[in-house]
């Protein structure tokens, strides 16, 4: 079976390709419920082409893909990647299986009501169902992530969706990725509290997991590294892993389901396949979803999902890139399929881009970018902050300028994924300020007080020696010389312009007052020749 779209390591990076060449998802991912009518689609993928976004992010559901247990219909599927093609967009689905945000909202009919055969997660012992303060103050129910008929019927309904999609997709592949699951997890407990769960957490840890766990320590979370480092070699999951012990469980036996249900979509249909995470944000297991592929639980699914290409967090917090730093350690490429829709969503798409060679950048529900924001939208994005860029939501015509000539630069970007010749940086790190390209390096103003509002952003691409592309928004530029024995530093070339599917078309060329200063307050994409000289 040949399939078109892959996760490839080029230049020790992982990369998503399609039909072999690199391919940069500038996406968006619509609200969960716009994906279940075509008809509504229409107008969001008109918002999608206001922004300049190449893909969408659909949620599948199986409540819809199953209504009936052993009754598929894949209508709606096959109405979105025909809308997808006519609007010239790639897709990634998002399997909403068993979990969407630790809960079983689109589990069907058939599954919830049957809670002998499906059993539901006990977060306290006996009970089905309990109130959570942390779950925004909502009763929390879940299927039981120990429940074999469950991960066997989600698995059996993800790969006659994956078969389906091979039938009618394989040789377009407007589909190039697959999210299994979405924000896997548990709330209120670190772990299930039922009397099966009891008696397995008491079990002996499988030896294999504690040996992998042992030799895997170097990037661990250090509490969870010290929990390693100091439990026992062998024992219960207590003995061996401590106070980390409930949230270790949760994560393998969790990791282990949706590791089944992606090898039966894999085996119709082997498209890269994706899970991502509500984060921690420092908090205990069960205040968020314990179990679920935070970057603190990387190494466990690791071991226990390899049927998984990438884990991906999902962004709503102040510290970008902090969160983007803890998902990248062990060769795992940067790949948000959610972010907030304020004013630094532009730049830090730049930003992701350019530093971290990112697979995916994503904004949640972006069909409201450039609208107020209502008050769940507040408190999810960090209003109470004193950044007003938090406050503020992104400018379309912004959003679109970056991504637009993103897009335009994607066979450039792509070539150097993997390589310093594609560098960034960024407003919300002003102490890495300075990026290195063999003879020469760029020095970035991300505090001048007259051009900057804390959204700086400069992506550099080196094309020769000493020719490079500039995207540059709220910063200033300087350019210096890496040879000592040729210290000063002369532009021949300041030119602005644009790409055109990665061929540069120059607009004007700057000299005299515009070279001077390379002061810039609105984005530009300049095109900069620089020689040195003693």
């Amino acid at each position: 079976m040949k399939v078109l779209s892959q996760v490839e390591n080029r230049n020790g990076q992982k990369v998503l390709t399609v039909d072999g060449k690199p391919f940069i998802m500038l996406a968006g991912e619509v609200h969960n419920s716009n994906s279940s009518s075509v008809a509504y689609m229409e107008g969001v993928y008109d918002q999608a082409d206001a922004l300049g976004m190449n893909c969408l992010l659909l949620p599948m559901t199986w409540e819809l893909v199953e209504p009936e247990e052993g009754v598929f219909d894949f209508s709606l599927m096959d109405g979105l990647i025909m809308q997808a093609r006519a609007r010239g967009k790639k897709l990634a689905f998002l399997w909403f299986g068993a979990w969407k945000n630790a809960q079983c909202y689109y589990a069907p009919a058939w599954v919830k009501t049957d809670t002998e055969r499906f059993r539901r997660a006990q977060m306290e012992k006996g009970r089905n169902l309990v109130n959570l303060k942390n779950f925004y103050q909502m009763p929390y129910t879940t299927l039981s992530y120990l429940c074999d008929a469950t991960r066997d019927a989600d698995a059996r309904a993800f790969a006659r969706l994956m078969r389906h999609l091979q039938e009618v997709d394989g040789e377009a592949c407007t589909v190039v990725a697959v999210q299994v699951e979405n924000e896997t997890g548990v709330m209120g407990n670190a772990r299930e509290m039922s009397d099966e769960a009891d008696a397995l957490f008491a079990a002996e840890v499988p030896q294999a997991f504690v040996d992998y766990m042992k030799e895997n320590v170097q990037d661990m979370a250090p509490d969870v590294a010290e929990a390693v480092r100091q439990g026992a070699d062998s024992g219960s999951w207590e003995a061996v892993f401590g106070e980390c012990a409930g949230e270790i469980f949760s994560a393998y036996h969790i990791a282990s389901y949706v590791n089944a249900v992606a090898a039966a979509g894999k085996a119709e249909y082997p498209l890269p396949m994706t899970v991502n995470c509500w984060l921690d944000k420092g908090e205990e297991p069960g205040m968020y979803p314990s179990g679920g592929p935070v970057s603190r639980m990387m190494e466990v699914w690791e071991y226990c999902a390899p049927q998984i290409d990438v884990f991906a967090p999902d962004i709503y917090v102040p510290d970008f890139p902090g969160i983007c730093d803890a998902y990248v350690k062990r060769g795992n490429p940067l790949f948000i399929p959610e972010c907030a829709t304020h004013s630094y969503a532009g730049v830090r798409q730049v930003y992701a881009v350019g530093h971290y060679h990112a697979m995916c950048y994503a904004p949640f529900g972006f069909e409201d970018i450039g609208k107020p924001f209502n008050s769940q939208q507040g408190a999810l994005f960090g209003m109470d902050v004193s950044d007003p860029a938090l406050k503020t939501p992104q400018s379309v015509e912004e959003y679109y300028w970056f991504t637009h000539n993103l897009q335009e630069m994607m066979p450039l970007l792509g070539g150097r994924y993997g390589t310093g010749d594609l560098q960034a940086v960024s407003g919300e790190r002003k102490e890495e300020n300075e990026m290195l390209f063999g003879s020469f390096g760029f020095r970035v103003n991300l505090e001048d007080p007259a051009i900057v509002d804390g959204r700086g952003v400069c992506l550099i691409l080196k094309e020769t020696e000493d020719t490079f592309y500039v995207m540059i928004h709220a910063a200033g530029l300087l350019p210096f010389s890496t040879d000592e024995k040729k210290p000063y530093v002369d532009l021949l070339l300041l030119e602005e312009g644009q790409f055109e599917d990665g061929v540069w078309k120059a607009g004007r060329r700057f000299n005299g007052d515009e070279a001077t200063s390379l002061r810039y307050e609105e984005p530009a994409l300049l095109k900069v020749k620089l020689f040195a000289y003693a």
